[in-house]
C-alpha cells in the first residue's frame, strides 16, 4: 500500500480534472428544470466506475432519479463493503451570493485550504467525497491490491429525502448484502485533527395548529373575552421546556441511551472553544440542557426547537386584530433508541391535552426518521481510525453528529450492517450554501485513506 501516495501524486491533475468535469453538470434534484442533467450523471457515475475497474455496473431505475449500482467480486468467500453516496446536488440559489458561478468550477486558495479548492456546487455534498471511493477502488485495482469485494450504490434523490431509496433497499437486499457500509458525506474536525462520526440525530418535524374564534375578532371589542390562539400557542411551546431546559413531553426521555464515560471522554478531546463559538454566532451567553456542556447539547441529547411561528397580521402598520388561527413548525432531533413515530405520537397527545379550554389542536406529522449510532469498539470504526491515524499521523476523535442522516438507520434495518462514515469535508465547506467547496488537500487525502479502510478491515475481520 505504501505506492498509494505515490499513485495520487502521479495522477493529482487527471483526478481533479475528472471530479471538475462532473461538477459542471447541474444534477439538482429538487428542481424538473434540471431532469436531464441529473440524469446525464448518473451516465457520468456509471462510466467512471467501469473505467476504474468494477465487473458490473447498471443504472437502476426508480420512481425518481435512478440509482448506479455496480460490483467488483474477487471472491465471494472475502468481506464485501457496500460504498454508498449521491450524485444529485442542492439547487444553487442565491446565486447573486456566489463568488464564482455554481456549475463552474474554479480552484481558489483560502485561508484553511492555502493548497486550494474547488469552489462549486456539490463540491464537497457530495459528488467530491463521492468521487474519492471511486479513485481510491481505481487504484486498488491498478495496483492489484483490492483485499476484497466492493459493492457500490449511488443514488440521485438524496437532497430531496431519498423518496425511492427505501423501496430499492428492501426489494434488493441480497443485490445489496455487504458486511459494512462505507459512506462520506459527512465531515471531520480539520485537516490536521481527523474525526469519524459515530452517531447522528433522528428527527420528528410536525406542524401545529391552533384555532379559537370562527374568523378574525377585533381585539378592543374581544380582547380578554375570547381565548387568542397566538398568546395561547406562544404559551403551550414555552412549556415544552422547564426551567433547566428539560423536555416536558411526558415518556419522552424514556428510551434515550446515555454514552459511557469512555466515549464521553473521547468526545471531549475534540478541540473546541467556548468564547470563539460565542464569538463566531455574536452570542454573550450559551443556552441548553442543564448538566451537559454545549458539544452533548448539540449532538448526543434530544432537543425540541420552533422552526418558524406565524398568525394575525404582520403587514405594515397597525391591524387590532385577535387572530382565528396560530401555526408553528416543530422540530425535534433524536438521540438513538428513540423511535421518531413514537415521539411524533408523545408530541401530539401532549400538545393537544396542554391546549385550554377556548381552542382546539391540529397537529400534522411532516416526516421523520431514526437515529443511528457506530460503536468505538467495532471492527469498521477501528479499521478507519487505523486508516486515518497512517495517513494524518494522528488517531481520529469519535464525534456525534446534531444532524440526521435517515437513510443510515435503514441500511441497518434492512441490510443488517454498520455504517462507517469517513468525512473529509470542513465545516467551513459551505455546503447547501453559496461558495460550497472542498479541499484539495482533503479530496487527494480521502483518496489516499480509502484503501486502508479495506486493508484495516479485512485484516481485522479474519
Amino acid at each position: 500500500m505504501e505506492d498509494i501516495k505515490l499513485y495520487v501524486t502521479k495522477h493529482k491533475d487527471r483526478f481533479i480534472n475528472e471530479l471538475i468535469e462532473l461538477l459542471k453538470i447541474p444534477s439538482v434534484s429538487a428542481d424538473t428544470a434540471f431532469s436531464q442533467d441529473v440524469l446525464d450523471t448518473a451516465e457520468a457515475v456509471k462510466a467512471s466506475l467501469e473505467k476504474a475497474g468494477c465487473d458490473f455496473v447498471e443504472i437502476c431505475e426508480t420512481a425518481g432519479y435512478p440509482i448506479v449500482y455496480g460490483e467488483k467480486t474477487i471472491d465471494p468467500k472475502l468481506p464485501t463493503v457496500l460504498v454508498y453516496g449521491h450524485y444529485d446536488v442542492q439547487p444553487a440559489d442565491p446565486l447573486e451570493l456566489w463568488t464564482s458561478p455554481p456549475f463552474e468550477p474554479i480552484i481558489k486558495k483560502t485561508e484553511i485550504h492555502p493548497e486550494g479548492a474547488i469552489f462549486a456546487r456539490g463540491s464537497c455534498d457530495d459528488k467530491g467525497q463521492m468521487y474519492m471511493h471511486v479513485k481510491a477502488f481505481e487504484y486498488m485495482i491498478q495496483s492489484n491490491t483490492l483485499p476484497c469485494n466492493v459493492k457500490f450504490m449511488i443514488e440521485g434523490e438524496e437532497e430531496v429525502g431519498s423518496v425511492n431509496l427505501k423501496t430499492f433497499v428492501e426489494n434488493n437486499t441480497e443485490k445489496l448484502k455487504n458486511d459494512v457500509i462505507l459512506i462520506s458525506d459527512t465531515g471531520m474536525i480539520s485537516n490536521q485533527q481527523p474525526s469519524i462520526t459515530t452517531g447522528l440525530r433522528g428527527l420528528s418535524y410536525v406542524e401545529v395548529e391552533v384555532t379559537g374564534p370562527n374568523r378574525d375578532l377585533h381585539s378592543g371589542l374581544y380582547g380578554g373575552a375570547v381565548a387568542n390562539p397566538i398568546n395561547v400557542l406562544a404559551k403551550m411551546i414555552a412549556s415544552l421546556h422547564d426551567e433547566n431546559n428539560h423536555i416536558t413531553i411526558p415518556g419522552f426521555y424514556d428510551n434515550v441511551q446515555e454514552l459511557s464515560l469512555e466515549e464521553r471522554v473521547e468526545m471531549a478531546k475534540a478541540p473546541f472553544n467556548l468564547d470563539n463559538y460565542k464569538k463566531a454566532l455574536n452570542l454573550n451567553d450559551i443556552y441548553g440542557e442543564k448538566g451537559y456542556v454545549t458539544n452533548e447539547r448539540n449532538s448526543i441529547r434530544p432537543t425540541l426547537d420552533v422552526n418558524g411561528i406565524w398568525g394575525g397580521y404582520t403587514g405594515e402598520g397597525a391591524k387590532t386584530v385577535i387572530a382565528s388561527k396560530a401555526f408553528a413548525k416543530i422540530s425535534m432531533r433524536l438521540v438513538p433508541n428513540q423511535d421518531w413515530e413514537v415521539i411524533t405520537d408523545l408530541f401530539t397527545k401532549h400538545f393537544t391535552n396542554i391546549a385550554p379550554a377556548g381552542v382546539t389542536v391540529k397537529v400534522t406529522p411532516h416526516h421523520g426518521g431514526q437515529g443511528y449510532v457506530t460503536p468505538i469498539d467495532s471492527i469498521g470504526y477501528k479499521a478507519a481510525n487505523m486508516a486515518y491515524t497512517e495517513t494524518f499521523g494522528v488517531p481520529a476523535i469519535p464525534v456525534r453528529s446534531g444532524g440526521s442522516i435517515p437513510i443510515v438507520a435503514l441500511f441497518e434495518k434492512e441490510l443488517k450492517s454498520k455504517t462507517i462514515l469517513m468525512g473529509f469535508g470542513l465545516d467551513s465547506d459551505a455546503i447547501h450554501s453559496p461558495n460550497e467547496h472542498f479541499g484539495i488537500f482533503n479530496y487527494l487525502k480521502g483518496i489516499e485513506t480509502i484503501p486502508l479502510f479495506y486493508k484495516y478491515f479485512v485484516e481485522l475481520s479474519k
